[in-house]
């Protein structure tokens, strides 16, 4: 009989948002059927600046847009006061926390991906602001060749199928 071994476990991997030396945050909103999203950047992350945030996206969102669900991870100024008072001033917004480590379903995250490869991969800042001025470009980029992302794993080109023996003949 073999003794049994230590039981397997769904690979976890954090989130790395590329900060070292310098600091500072990138936040963004995003719409998954559209492939539009918005940037921006605070060298703290407070409820202060959180609540700016959600100002500016609230701007950018089209007035007639009847809902605005906001899949947030489970950050302490996600859910105070403040944000509750945005709630109540806002009635068409909806927050949806996500489980915590389960970035995944969140469809910002592979965005998130694809915004770091565009303006952080392979580059070392010195300054803040030169953080700032990238994910600008990147976001400007990502704008003008924005596509809808969907869920799940890429497609991948297959040649048809060829009809087998099986196949019904052509009459």
């Amino acid at each position: 009989m073999r003794a049994a071994g230590p039981k397997a476990e769904r690979a976890k991997q954090e989130i790395d948002y590329g900060r070292r030396d310098v600091a500072g945050y990138v936040v963004g909103a995003f719409r998954p059927a559209t492939g539009d999203a918005l940037t921006a950047t605070y060298e703290g992350w407070t409820t202060a600046n959180w609540i700016d945030f959600l100002g500016r996206v609230e701007a950018w969102i089209d007035p007639a847009a009847e809902r605005v669900y906001a899949v947030l991870d489970n950050l302490n100024c996600h859910s105070g006061p403040d944000v509750l008072l945005f709630n109540l001033a806002h009635p068409r917004w909806e927050f949806v926390f996500q489980p915590k480590y389960a970035a995944y379903l969140n469809l910002i995250e592979p965005w998130w991906k694809v915004l770091r490869s565009l303006a952080l991969k392979g580059r070392r800042f010195d300054a803040w602001v030169e953080i700032e001025a990238a994910v600008e470009r990147a976001t400007a980029y990502w704008t003008v060749h924005k596509h809808p992302f969907v869920w799940g794993r890429r497609r991948r080109h297959r040649a048809p199928s060829r009809l087998g023996v099986a196949a019904l003949p052509n009459v």
